[in-house]
């Protein structure tokens, strides 16, 4: 049963997937987000490809614990993804996952070009291996 985790961005949207088990999380793919049509229909392409069971989307709230002002986007970008997903939605805490992401691409080197490329990609990565732990700790 794979699950897709989402890191929502304004510029770039960060994809993951789980093994066909659901034990591990491995990075798919950054998207240029160039607008809802052109992002929900890439993001169909990632969900044809895997077949999730689910999808789990990275909440951007505050370190407090309240909502982000980036809430309302994350809450219409999950609409449009409604209109080609019809599974389960989950969202989860996304706080501290790009600063995690940002850890583990100083502690490989990553610079450059290349580290904006994939610094969506772990940080769905991250998103995703949270939802993982928080669904086994049950």
């Amino acid at each position: 049963m794979r699950i897709l985790g989402i890191d929502y961005g304004d510029a770039r949207v960060g994809v993951a997937v789980t093994d066909p088990l659901g034990i591990t999380a491995q990075g798919v793919c950054t998207i240029r987000n160039k607008g809802s049509k052109k992002l929900i229909s890439e993001l169909s392409n990632v969900i044809n490809e895997y077949s999730p069971a689910e999808i789990v989307v990275g909440l951007p709230k505050n370190m407090d614990g309240t909502e982000g002002f980036r809430v309302n986007e994350t809450y219409k970008f999950i609409e449009s993804l409604k209109t080609i997903y019809s599974g389960p939605i989950e969202l989860i805490d996304e706080r501290l996952t790009t600063v995690g992401a940002s850890r583990y691409l100083d502690s490989t080197n990553t610079r450059g070009q290349k580290r904006k490329a994939v610094i969506d990609t772990v940080a769905a990565c991250l998103i995703l291996e949270s939802y993982m732990m928080k669904k086994k700790n049950c």
